[in-house]
């Protein structure tokens, strides 16, 4: 039934977009995306799943599906929406806090635009996150699995959003008015807003500069903390082979309801990709995130989450349509928190291959 339901929705909403005036020059796009995955986690786990903080290619040893979507892309001159179903390991984790009906919506969103003379655009619904460098779309990345940072902050959001965009497209700001922190339902008893903002600058095509930000309670209003988190990311095309991402996430939330003292966690990364050809492409990836106080990764340890991480990732494209993506991967925490068979030690390993097919047409 709950298949039907959203069945019924996705092709009722490409139907009522199609009947639009056609001297709006609308444009309607279908994309789908099947990204499948196997992924060995040395500790071996027995219950198949990797460590708690990682929602994307965490089934061990199984083939399995990250994400399946399918996603009808509409827009006028003045008009314009998305609208994407999915389902996979990704969709089943990183959604488990929100309604069941729910967990299979990537994206559902509706944007119209409020000036004549700017491109000036009010969106509201399901959208990507306005946070971080790293997509749920696999081949959007460089890299296979997503960094500890992406994985612990929203992918996701729900609200209303503001955007304006210069004329070149090389500055963007974005205000928003959210459900909170990676939430498409509040919290029980939380009637606060949450809000974000987004700065993009690109000064020209080869250099992007990003700025985030959330400010929000994600608890219940009797017992709210409020919390203040920064996303800066720099992306560097050097040139036609060699790019570099520059990543660092700090937040802070407060210890108690009515603080003055906040507890802080912040992850620096880096990646470096080198294009060997048209078919070739290797990634070196490093990370560390710090969570002392458990306030997005509790471990209940004296140290709390420190772990650094480094990946190598080797990509083979085939066509535009189809990917090959393999990827070595190491964690290693200052604290044991890493379960392999009767105890816990401070380091794990994964190797992750997936093939991603993906098209679009009008």
């Amino acid at each position: 039934m709950r298949k039907k339901i959203l069945a019924a929705v996705f092709l009722s909403f490409s139907n009522s977009l199609m009947a639009q005036d056609s001297t709006q020059n609308n444009t309607l796009k279908w994309s789908a995306l099947a990204d499948i995955y196997y992924s060995y986690d040395f500790n071996k786990p027995e219950n198949h799943l990797k460590p708690f903080f990682l929602y994307n290619y965490n089934r061990h040893n199984e083939l399995n599906l990250n994400l399946g979507l399918i996603k009808a892309t509409y827009s006028t001159k003045k008009i314009r929406a998305n609208i994407g179903l999915m389902a996979g390991t990704y969709a089943q984790y990183n959604l488990a806090s929100e309604q069941e009906l729910m967990r299979n919506i990537y994206e559902a969103d509706i944007g119209l635009k409020i000036s004549k003379t700017s491109n000036l655009w009010i969106d509201a619904g399901i959208m990507p996150s306005h946070i971080g460098y790293e997509s749920v779309i696999s081949t959007d990345n460089w890299t296979v699995t997503k960094s500890i940072a992406a994985d612990n902050s929203p992918y996701y959001e729900a609200g209303a959003k503001i955007t304006y965009t210069s004329k070149n497209d090389n500055f963007i700001l974005s205000g928003m008015l959210l459900n909170g922190w990676q939430r498409i339902q509040r919290p029980h008893a939380n009637n606060t807003p949450a809000f974000g903002t987004q700065l993009v600058i690109k000064p020209n095509n080869k250099i992007t500069l990003n700025w985030s930000t959330f400010i929000g309670n994600d608890k219940p209003d009797s017992v709210s903390q409020w919390r203040y988190f920064n996303d800066f990311y720099s992306i560097f095309q050097l040139n036609n082979k060699w790019g570099l991402t520059l990543g660092f996430d700090i937040g802070q939330e407060q210890k108690s309801k009515g603080s003055d003292k906040l507890n802080t966690w912040f992850s620096p990364t880096m990646v470096i990709r080198f294009i060997i050809d048209d078919n070739w492409a290797v990634a070196l990836r490093g990370e560390y995130y710090s969570d002392r106080y458990g306030v997005i990764i509790p471990t209940n340890t004296l140290n709390g989450f420190k772990s650094f991480g480094a990946s190598l990732n080797v990509d083979r494209k085939f066509n535009t349509n189809l990917w090959w993506r393999t990827e070595v991967r190491t964690l290693n925490n200052k604290d044991a928190i890493f379960q392999k068979g009767n105890q816990f030690i401070k380091s794990d390993f994964f190797i992750t291959t997936s093939f991603v097919i993906s098209f679009s047409f009008k």
